[in-house]
């Protein structure tokens, strides 16, 4: 007779969740023949499974984590406000104290002009928030033809049918038959990918100027706004050249049109400043935030709106704004935020991105250029990414793509790695509390993981 299984062990949380768990981001069907990872606890950095394997967190969660795992100080404040007031909404002209601190704390760390936020659970709910109050905008004013929102190919904005209109990734509007109508994209600023022989500020200009010939194709009056990551994250980490988002900015003033910076993985100390707009100097119109907010502790998001922006949709001609969630500006969720961001000041996280751990991780990476896979590393602070390449010369890529990105994200988990693959280019986004020592584990494992990549990349002879 077969052993039962015992409750609470390894193989009872793999059953249970086959049994019942739709993951997001998954393949269903291939699930069982895969199986799935259950990780118990996690300390500092490293997170630790249910089979006793210890991986190096190199992506933070999902982007998220930025002060790090077991956090005690964040835990007794999300208990003593669920003592005191565990929950309660903020409609009907009602908040409560957390909400109302939290939005003086926001707006004093934003860029200058961003003063008035509103709360959601997450980046996808913010963004999806966006394009709502965009419309409402133009509405106020009597410009009732500007609806369309322009954002790029595989920009990631979230998973609500909105959010995925917004974002550029073909594999997801596939699910939902997706973009719904006033959303377009236009080329990314993919240098590596697709530079080919221009100099990076000159493809810069290019892709900014992908902008303006589609708000000419379509007509300015008809074109509401443009929304970006600083950096690409889930499309790549693309980080764009400096050209990039001045002459952007040209052309949203030029025709009248909304910014909106997608801060939801760049903000709060990722990129070495509390905001990549303030690296890039982008003057947005809209702000969104999200996950390391919280350290991905609580859910939470904000959605920061310009002072010119609110000035209509909080003015007088505005009317009630008919829009908001059960859990926006939640009390739990809003002291956690206060407390994290405490704790990324006190502890001088951002200076200590800019300064130290970014420019070593920047270092250390360029060490593997020497490597038969590595066609180009790039980072900026503690956000990075390696491209894996089949000719290093040409920069050409491997058929089918991503396949080699897969291959290697296995071998950085059975090296006991975290890292996230994106076609096949490894993205880095580890917490903020990473040494010098965390950067050079990293890159053991890392260098590790890519031998033996290369060997099974020969084995197959993909190379």
């Amino acid at each position: 007779m077969a052993q039962a299984v015992r409750r609470n062990s390894s193989a009872h949380w793999k059953a249970t969740d086959l049994s019942h768990h739709i993951h997001p981001f998954t393949d269903q069907h291939a699930l069982p023949g895969q199986g799935v990872r259950v990780i118990v606890r996690a300390e500092g950095t490293y997170l630790f499974d249910s089979d006793d394997n210890k991986l190096l967190d190199a992506f933070a969660g999902l982007w998220c984590v930025n002060v790090g795992y077991g956090r005690k100080e964040i835990a007794q404040v999300a208990y003593d406000q669920m003592v005191q007031l565990p929950y309660y909404n903020t409609f009907f002209k009602t908040t409560t104290p957390p909400t109302a601190e939290l939005g003086k704390v926001l707006a004093d760390l934003a860029p200058k002009q961003l003063n008035h936020v509103f709360y959601g659970l997450s980046g996808s709910d913010a963004n999806d928030t966006i394009c709502r109050m965009v419309r409402h905008y133009w509405n106020v004013l009597g410009k009732k033809t500007k609806k369309t929102i322009i954002s790029r190919q595989n920009g990631y904005h979230g998973s609500t049918m909105a959010s995925a209109s917004l974002g550029g990734m073909k594999a997801m509007h596939e699910v939902g038959d997706l973009p719904l109508p006033g959303f377009v994209h236009i080329m990314q600023p993919y240098w590596f990918g697709q530079g080919g022989d221009m100099p990076p500020d000159e493809f810069g200009l290019k892709a900014a100027r992908a902008l303006e010939e589609k708000i000419l194709e379509l007509g300015a009056d008809n074109c509401a706004a443009f929304i970006g990551e600083p950096i690409q994250g889930a499309g790549g980490v693309i980080i764009p050249p400096a050209s990039y988002w001045p002459e952007i900015q040209r052309i949203c003033k030029k025709y009248d049109l909304l910014l909106i910076a997608d801060e939801v993985i760049c903000g709060f100390g990722r990129t070495g400043h509390w905001f990549a707009s303030e690296y890039f100097k982008i003057e947005a119109d809209f702000m969104t935030m999200a996950k390391g907010l919280t350290s991905g502790y609580l859910p939470l998001s904000g959605l920061m709106v310009s002072d010119r922006v609110f000035a209509v949709i909080g003015g007088d001609k505005a009317g009630e704004l008919t829009h908001g969630y059960t859990y926006s500006g939640h009390p739990a969720c809003c002291a956690v935020a206060i407390e994290n961001i405490r704790i990324i000041r006190d502890e001088g996280l951002v200076e200590k991105v800019r300064d130290v751990t970014g420019p070593y991780l920047a270092k250390r990476l360029k060490e593997l250029h020497d490597h038969p896979l590595v066609g180009e590393t790039r980072n900026l602070g503690l956000i990075g990414a390696i491209e894996l390449v089949k000719d290093k010369a040409t920069r050409k890529t491997f058929e089918p793509l991503g396949d080699v990105g897969l291959i290697c994200r296995e071998h950085c988990f059975k090296s006991g790695l975290v890292m996230r693959a994106t076609r096949d280019t490894m993205l880095i986004s580890p917490p903020l509390t990473w040494t010098k020592a965390n950067v050079d584990e990293f890159m053991t494992l890392t260098r590790k993981a890519l031998d033996l990549t290369l060997a099974d990349v020969r084995k197959k002879g993909l190379l």
